[in-house]
């Protein structure tokens, strides 16, 4: 296949527009920690998780649900589908009360919930 002139054309503009939008998200996050983990606190809690939800379908996604669907069928797609309910449920659960803590990542929150001699041990 031989691209023509537009064709190069469009992939330079799209990796322009992409390189002009990573600067200016750097830009924004660079701010101070909060900036770049949570986006300084101004996206709602709702968009938050459903952006933790998102981040479980990745590029291993798609040889998961093949390899589901081999070993069982068609009804396999029923467990991954379930990870997505059940995983949107978590975050409309657990979302809002994880924000409310004041934490920034998940370290951070384990830290905080198995703290004490115990927790120290198991961390090493």
């Amino acid at each position: 296949m031989i691209l023509s002139p537009l064709d190069w054309c469009i992939v330079a503009a799209y990796f322009l527009f992409s390189l002009l939008v990573g600067i200016w998200a750097s830009k924004q996050a660079g701010q101070d920690t909060k900036s770049f983990f949570l986006a300084g606190r101004n996206m709602p809690w709702w968009l938050l998780g459903i952006s933790m939800v998102a981040t479980t379908f990745s590029t291993d996604t798609p040889n998961l649900v093949t390899d589901l669907v081999r070993r069982n069928g068609v009804a396999g797609n029923w467990t991954w589908w379930a990870f997505l309910l059940t995983g949107m449920l978590t975050v409309f659960v657990y979302a809002k009360l994880w924000r409310r803590s004041g934490v920034l990542t998940d370290i951070e929150f384990y830290e905080l919930r198995y703290s004490g001699k115990a927790a120290t041990f198991l961390r090493g």
